[in-house]
């Protein structure tokens, strides 16, 4: 940073490549946003000015730069029944309600969890986003005219050589610019983005949402807000953590969930539908485009809304193969390959491809990245506490005159591992004097503590006496506040 003003400003170079990333990111927003209205069950026009609000709200008050923020098919999915049931009005007031629960989750910290994310889910994560990313244009390969797919064949072909030529215009913006002019100079009649809907003629007007101020409408609201809250930030935070890897940056998680509240806020007051990061724009913005700054963002929206509401005839007529052989790209580019590598998978420990696998079928599955990466992060918790269980040792060396043995335990004391540790104890055969060695281990919470004392029960019963010796200071903490304290009758 030169005093408040970034290096990249005075860049030519990063401006052209943030402008033309904008651009393709805002031809992309297009088809994607209206087809999470027809999710939503609500205007295409309502869909598109969320994308426009989400994308110019975020790239201000966000933590993670070039990440695309928009209407999102995992929002339209929770938020649908509540429209459905009881109105458009009461949508608009849980976007506003889930962006509240957003700002709260992050300022209380909310982000810190994705450090609990393992990496095997966030490959999982990766790969089963490429793999909705190529379903989700499976439709627009079905049932079409035949000339859909040498038109998809040719944009694929521009994608991968046209960089070979040329990179000071993205590869995505000329194939869409070169089958949109053949189809039109030829007269190709095949599906155009106009086919998903029409594409609004005005600007977004704010105001409150048309429901009655009751507590009755807080409960009803509340669930659907609180779900798309916790879905909207953990798409966003895993988002954010995609292009931290991608960009070798790091970004402020805390940040970007109160960013994402605050555009949800002001999406909702706009009449938006809300949303939260979209992970294939911001692919396309991040890895095929090149994008690094938060212009790329601001522009994605303002040229989504400018192309609607000025050049709305002429977006309509680019075709959706355009597109599809963008996203298609976009999939094979997202797709961590390595991860399958026979290679790879055979050095690979078993449980950490289980947890890759488990993680990949459940986001396929339920079409929803954050419930796959809850399960995923589970199933390797649970892998995890097995593993560890089984790596505590329980050595046994008795003194020469036989009065006094030492026991010397090895490995973290956890509920897991401490369950078996009652049965590693000779309580019947040993001597009068027993010590415990903990100098190589650590007492994690009270299961632990527990089990000690069931130890030290167990030879009291038999007129032995124990000394623990070796714990280290928060060990010795924690077994000075429990011991004795945790069974009844103390």
């Amino acid at each position: 940073m030169r005093g408040l003003k970034p290096e990249w400003i005075s860049d030519p170079k990063v401006w052209r490549t943030e402008i033309l990333a904008g651009l393709v990111v805002g031809l992309a927003l297009i088809p994607e946003a209206i087809s999470f209205s027809i999710i939503a069950g609500v205007d295409p026009a309502i869909g598109l000015f969320a994308s426009f609000t989400m994308a110019v709200t975020i790239s201000v008050v966000g933590g993670r730069r070039a990440m695309i923020s928009a209407a999102t098919g995992a929002v339209a999915l929770v938020i649908a029944p509540l429209n459905r049931e009881y109105g458009f009005g009461y949508l608009v007031a849980a976007v506003i309600l889930a962006g509240v629960f957003q700002i709260a989750l992050g300022a209380l910290g909310v982000a810190k969890l994705m450090r609990f994310v393992p990496r095997s889910v966030m490959v999982g994560f990766v790969n089963a986003l490429a793999i909705l990313v190529f379903m989700a244009q499976v439709p627009e390969m079905h049932d079409v005219p035949w000339a859909v797919y040498p038109l998809i064949a040719g944009g694929l072909l521009l994608l991968v050589f046209f960089p070979r030529v040329s990179r000071v215009v993205p590869a995505p913006l000329v194939s869409i610019v070169v089958l949109t002019v053949i189809t039109l100079a030829a007269g190709i009649a095949v599906p155009t983005v106009g086919d998903k809907g029409e594409l609004p003629s005005s600007l977004p007007v704010p105001g409150l949402p048309d429901v009655p101020f009751t507590l009755d409408t807080l409960t009803t609201v509340a669930p659907y807000a609180l779900a798309m809250a916790l879905v909207g930030l953990m798409e966003s935070l895993m988002t954010a953590k995609l292009v931290d890897d991608i960009t070798d940056t790091r970004s402020n998680k805390t940040r970007e969930s109160i960013g994402q509240g605050i555009a949800n806020i002001v999406t909702g007051f706009f009449g938006g539908m809300g949303g939260c990061a979209m992970i294939g724009q911001t692919m396309i913005n991040v890895r095929v485009s090149g994008a690094r700054t938060r212009l790329s963002t601001f522009l994605a929206g303002s040229f989504l809304l400018v192309l609607c509401v000025v050049f709305g005839p002429v977006v309509s007529d680019i075709p959706m193969a355009a597109l599809v052989a963008v996203m298609v790209m976009v999939c094979f580019a997202t797709f961590d390959w390595h991860s399958i590598a026979p290679s790879t998978l055979k050095r690979m420990p078993a449980g950490e491809i289980a947890v890759m696998v488990v993680t990949v079928a459940v986001v396929v599955a339920t079409s929803n990245l954050a419930v796959g990466v809850v399960v995923g992060s589970i199933t390797a918790l649970v892998i995890f506490a097995k593993r560890v269980a089984h790596l505590v040792d329980v050595t046994s060396v008795t003194d020469p005159d036989g009065g006094q043995v030492v026991y010397s335990v090895t490995g973290e004391l956890f509920f897991a591992s401490s369950n078996d540790l009652v049965t590693r104890f000779d309580y019947a055969t040993d001597p009068d004097e027993v010590v415990i060695d903990l100098s190589a281990t650590h007492i994690w919470d009270a299961s632990s503590v527990a089990a000690l004392d069931a130890i030290e029960t167990k030879y009291r019963q038999r007129g032995k006496r124990v000394e623990i010796v070796g714990l280290n200071p928060p060990s010795a903490d924690l077994h000075k506040t429990l011991s004795g304290e945790l069974t009844a009758g103390h």
